[in-house]
């Protein structure tokens, strides 16, 4: 064996070996929880083979369907995130169209100024989107909800699209425009599905931060048929008792929407971050 291929073969065992140690370190917290979920409460505190199970059993799923209000949280996570999502697109192409066509110097500086708002903890706005929102009676309301979600999500979306806008050439809508097109028919027929790799990405993290979002929920919603998935489960834990069964398949169960999702529009996902990547 030659010098060269001895350090290939050295860099490709070192290659793979990391990447089965990320490929371990993402997968086992999934494995931990299912396997946890189907426990029996017997396996669950006796401590023994941690990493297996004996006795399957579905009651925690039961409990969890039976006893408390999964259902009711998991649509109403559902028609928020898929609400906050389509509007976000919806605002955030317009808002991107119209800054990197038509918008003057100082639009886009306002832009940047609304941009950095993305970057403000949430923690901070808190208390003026809450008096906000009881002006406008959208307290323990999905509405509500969806409104301050908006607050994050909108810019995000706007800051993402304006990267992919500038990469499309402004003579396309230009030819569009002189055919007849309006700007909006422009948008549509000619900037959006040259933008889809970006509105697939757009569509997928406002998704994510839609579905995750915990501290929104916890300080507007407060009653349990308005709850979303995340403020739902962690009600689940009741003092210093943790109902691990059910936690961990709340847990499962919340999480399959989210890598069902993933997995059908992966190369979608990967094809609008590597070209965003590149843009100005």
């Amino acid at each position: 064996m030659s010098r060269y291929q001895a350090t290939s073969l050295v860099y490709g065992l070192a290659r793979y070996t990391l990447l089965a140690a990320f490929a371990i370190a993402a997968v086992a917290p999934f494995y931990w929880m299912v396997i946890t979920s189907v426990k029996p409460v017997q396996e669950l505190y006796a401590g023994k083979m941690p990493l297996w199970v004996e006795a399957p059993t579905w009651k925690h799923y039961a409990e969890l369907l039976e006893t408390y209000m999964f259902p009711r949280w998991f649509w109403n996570t559902i028609v928020v995130a898929v609400v906050s999502t389509a509007v976000s697109l919806v605002l955030g192409s317009l808002a991107a169209y119209g800054v990197t066509r038509t918008g003057t110097a100082l639009v886009r500086q306002l832009t940047r100024v609304v941009l950095v708002t993305y970057l403000v903890p949430r923690a901070m706005l808190m208390i003026p989107l809450y008096q906000f929102l009881a002006a406008l009676r959208l307290l323990d309301s999905q509405a509500g909800l969806v409104l301050a979600y908006l607050t994050f999500t909108v810019p995000f979306s706007v800051w993402l699209l304006i990267g992919f806008f500038q990469g499309i050439p402004r003579e396309l809508d230009e030819a569009a425009l002189i055919d007849g097109c309006s700007r909006m028919q422009a948008l549509v027929r000619v900037v959006l599905p040259l933008a889809r790799p970006g509105l697939v990405a757009v569509t997928v993290y406002t998704f994510s931060l839609a579905w995750n979002e915990f501290l929104y929920p916890l300080v507007i919603i407060q009653s349990d048929a308005q709850k979303p998935l995340t403020v739902g489960i962690a009600a689940l834990q009741q003092g210093d008792v943790f109902a691990w069964g059910p936690l961990m398949a709340a847990g499962t169960l919340a999480a399959i929407p989210i890598v069902t999702f993933y997995a059908l529009i992966h190369r979608q996902i990967v094809a609008g971050v590597t070209a965003g990547a590149v843009k100005g």
